[in-house]
C-alpha cells in the first residue's frame, strides 16, 4: 500500500487531498480541504503574485505540510495552474513550497489541466447513465478548460483546450465584482464568445452529448438553481441541472451588488467578488455548446454538476503510477 497527497493551487483557491491506493484501488483518506487564497490576485493585469497573495497562499501550504506529515504520505504533487503559468516571479512561490514540502511544484499546462479534470471528474460518476462523448467544463478562477472524451478511456481524451478566461481574471478584467454597468458585461460577453470560437478550432463542440461541470462556480450555481439556501455537496455531486434554470440565475447573480450577492448564503465568502464574472462564463459556455449542438442536429437541454475535478485527478494519477512502480 502506498499513502499519496495531491495539492491543486488555483487562482482563486488551493485544496489538499490525500489517498492510500492497494490492490483494491484508491481508498480517501483525507477528503478535500479548500482554502480561498487568491493566488491570482492582479496577476492578469501585472503579471506578478502579490505579496499579500503569496503570505495567504503560504499560510494554506503550512497547514497543509503539518497535514502530510501526520499522515505519512510516501508522495506529494504540488499542481499549480493558470495563475503561476502567468506569474513572472513565480520562483518564490516555488522555492517556499520546495522549502515546506520537499518538492517543486508542477506547473502545467492547460491541456495537462485538462486531462487530469477529466480523468478526476469521470471516476466518480456512473457514466453508464449518460450519453458519449462527454465534455468536461472546469470553470477556474483564471483559466477554463474544456475537454472532449471518453470515459472508457479518460487518458485518450479526443481533444482539449485551454481558455485564459476564469471568475477571478473576467471579473478583474471587467470589473464585474459590483452591480457592472450593461456595458462591462457586453464587452466581458465579447471576450468570452470569441475565446470558445477559438476553442471549438480545436475541441468539435457539436458531438458533445454531455456536459460535465466541475469547480466551485458551476456547483456553487447550480445549488442556486436548484434552491439550496446552504451549500449542501451530497445534493449537487451528480446531480443533471436543467441548462435554463442555471442560466436564468447565472443571469440574475451577474448583475447584483455585492451587497446582494453577501445575502447568498449558498456562496462561499471567498468567491462572493467573483461569482459573477463565473456565472456570466458559465453561462456563455453552456449557450456556445448548445448552439453547436444544436447546428449540428442535436439537442442538449441540461449538464452534470460534479464535485470531482482536476484535484480527483491529481490523486488518482499520482496513486495510479507509483503503485505500478513498486508492484513491477
Amino acid at each position: 500500500m502506498i499513502t499519496v497527497a495531491g495539492i491543486d493551487c488555483g487562482t482563486n483557491s488551493i485544496r489538499l487531498m490525500i489517498a492510500s491506493m492497494d490492490n483494491d484501488g484508491l481508498h480517501v483518506i483525507v477528503p478535500r480541504i479548500m482554502r480561498v487564497v487568491r493566488l491570482g490576485e492582479g496577476v492578469d493585469v501585472h503579471h506578478a503574485f502579490s505579496s499579500a497573495a503569496l503570505s495567504r497562499v503560504y499560510e494554506a501550504i503550512d497547514e497543509f505540510a503539518e497535514i502530510i506529515d501526520h499522515h505519512h504520505v510516501d508522495y506529494v504533487r504540488f499542481v499549480a495552474t493558470s495563475a503561476t503559468r502567468d506569474a513572472k516571479n513565480r520562483h518564490e512561490f516555488e522555492s517556499y513550497i520546495y522549502e515546506r514540502l520537499g518538492i517543486y511544484p508542477d506547473v502545467i499546462s492547460g491541456e495537462e489541466e485538462a486531462r487530469l479534470s477529466f480523468l478526476g471528474a469521470t471516476s466518480v460518476l456512473d457514466m453508464n447513465k449518460f450519453e458519449a462523448p462527454y465534455l468536461v467544463v472546469d470553470l477556474g478562477g483564471g483559466s477554463t478548460e474544456l475537454v472532449l472524451g471518453d470515459a472508457q478511456n479518460p487518458s485518450q481524451i479526443e481533444a482539449a483546450y485551454s481558455m485564459n478566461i476564469g471568475s477571478v481574471r473576467m471579473s478583474e478584467r471587467y470589473h464585474l465584482e459590483d452591480a457592472p454597468q450593461e456595458d462591462a458585461i457586453s464587452a466581458a460577453i465579447e471576450d468570452i464568445d470569441g475565446n470558445i470560437t477559438r476553442a471549438a478550432t480545436t475541441v468539435p463542440l457539436h458531438k458533445v452529448r454531455t456536459i460535465i461541470g466541475v469547480s466551485g462556480t458551476v456547483t456553487t450555481m447550480s445549488a442556486i438553481a436548484i434552491g439550496q439556501t446552504e451549500y449542501h455537496q451530497e445534493s449537487i455531486d451528480g446531480t443533471i441541472i436543467e441548462i435554463d434554470d442555471v442560466d436564468a440565475v447565472n443571469n440574475r447573480v451577474v448583475r447584483m451588488s455585492r451587497v446582494e450577492r453577501d445575502t447568498l448564503s449558498v456562496v462561499h465568502p471567498g468567491r462572493r467578488d467573483v461569482i459573477g464574472a463565473g456565472a456570466l462564463v458559465w453561462s456563455r459556455v453552456l449557450k456556445n455548446i448548445s448552439d453547436c449542438v444544436e447546428a449540428d442536429g442535436g439537442h442538449i437541454t441540461s449538464y452534470v454538476a460534479s464535485e470531482h475535478g482536476l484535484l480527483d485527478g491529481i490523486v488518482l494519477d499520482l496513486a495510479t503510477r507509483k503503485y505500478a512502480e513498486i508492484s513491477a
